[in-house]
């Protein structure tokens, strides 16, 4: 070592008169340098240690834990932090001897650290040593895609997260879950909600505010996952709502009320399906809007019973559910349901509507002998299913809400 040799002496802490004391020797007179080893100058302690990551362009590997050991008899650790980049602190125990430390948290894949090491010698003399590395990087990386695209919305969109691999085992879940951040302005809770094992919902408990702010992104990159995968990129979204339009489609009363912020702007003359082709009962969320489709017999195993072109046609299930223009039945618009299913209109109504409403925005139908909406087959039947159902559906759920999942004590705040 390059610091001076000392006699060996008992390892006994110093008693607060004695800590005064040597303290008051080391500021006395005009004398010579100090001997008290408390005012020397630390160390460099390298070769009183040794650390799993050594090696010229070596890597550590981040499925290992990261472990700094005393060598020899003559000195011991004191003190160790690893931080990231960031300045994100890695946990880690020191055993009582002083002899190891071994970090109790996953590090990042493909990330640089910093490790300060501190250590006394046998007569207690500080060393101090510090390390930067960086782990390799991860060979299977999970990468997730946001939706929808960003742009501005109805404030029943929710947002969907789609997973480059499978994950079932619930611990990794939860790692996946804590590390996709939905912030909006203005805030709202909402809770992510696994579909399966690649797909995720996010919703509040109610539709979004009106003229909100949503900001969505992933601090997944690079934190152990689980099974040799990691996070990978992701690219965040932003998305706005305009305001709340809600169309209330009433199949018993054969009217459709359209309301903007909760007051009725329209009240529409309508048709839906018939019995044997019965709406589909529920909140339904606009998929897209077609200033024309064409629409057959056969896509409901009418065979060649009919083939036409259908004009302001707004799409509100994958199944082919529309809200549109239906002059052939005007005479039975407000008075009975003589459709296949959709929700039929005069054209000048269907207009109006095709271009009051934006995707997102919300259907409502009541009243109806249809099933009831499913919830995620056929489009966003998200806000059929009731709040504590959803919260069920987040890996979270079980007693995970601590901030004490995998994600978090990869990557801990420092601490101020």
């Amino acid at each position: 070592m390059s610091h001076t040799s000392r006699s060996p002496r008992p390892r006994a802490v110093l008693t607060c008169t004695l800590l005064v004391a040597s303290l008051m020797a080391g500021l006395s007179g005009c004398g010579g340098p100090s001997s008290n080893p408390l005012s020397a100058k630390p160390y460099d302690a390298a070769d009183q240690i040794s650390f799993s990551g050594d090696g010229e362009n070596h890597k550590a590997d981040p499925d290992k834990p990261l472990e700094v050991t005393a060598k020899g008899d003559d000195g011991r650790i004191t003190d160790v932090t690893a931080t990231d980049a960031a300045g994100r602190y890695v946990r880690g125990e020191l055993t009582d001897d002083g002899s190891r430390w071994r970090s109790t948290v996953p590090l990042a894949a493909g990330a640089h650290y910093t490790l300060r090491v501190s250590t006394e010698d046998s007569n207690g003399a500080p060393g101090r040593r510090t390390i930067d590395f960086t782990t390799s990087s991860a060979r299977r990386l999970l990468k997730v895609t946001f939706g929808p695209k960003a742009g501005e919305y109805g404030v029943g969109q929710p947002v969907t997260a789609k997973l480059s691999r499978p994950v079932k085992d619930p611990s990794a879940r939860a790692v996946v879950e804590r590390a996709l951040k939905v912030d909006s302005q203005p805030a709202v809770d909402g809770v992510w909600h696994w579909v399966d094992n690649k797909t995720l919902h996010y919703r509040p408990q109610d539709y979004w505010p009106a003229h909100a702010t949503i900001n969505v992104h992933s601090n997944l990159k690079g934190i152990r996952i689980g099974g040799g995968l990691y996070g990978g990129d992701a690219k965040s979204l932003k998305l706005t709502t305009g305001d709340r339009i809600e169309a209330l489609t009433d199949s018993g009363t054969h009217q459709m009320t359209v309301k903007r912020n909760g007051v009725p702007v329209r009240t529409i003359p309508i048709t839906t399906g018939m019995p044997g082709f019965d709406t589909r009962n529920g909140v339904k969320v606009i998929l897209a809007k077609e200033s024309a489709v064409r629409m057959t017999g056969a896509s409901i195993g009418l065979g060649n019973s009919y083939d036409l072109m259908v004009y302001w046609a707004t799409r509100v299930t994958w199944s082919g559910e529309y809200v549109h223009a239906a002059p052939w039945s005007t005479g039975s618009q407000g008075v009975a349901n003589v459709s296949h299913g959709c929700t039929g209109m005069s054209t000048e109504n269907a207009q109006w509507f095709f271009n009051t409403v934006r995707l997102g925005d919300v259907v409502k139908v009541v009243n109806s002998n249809g099933a009831d909406m499913t919830t995620f087959d056929n489009g966003y039947g998200d806000w059929n299913m009731a709040w504590n159902d959803w919260r069920q559906g987040s890996a979270l759920a079980a007693g995970q809400r601590d901030g004490s999942t995998p994600a978090d004590s990869a990557r801990l705040r420092p601490q101020v």
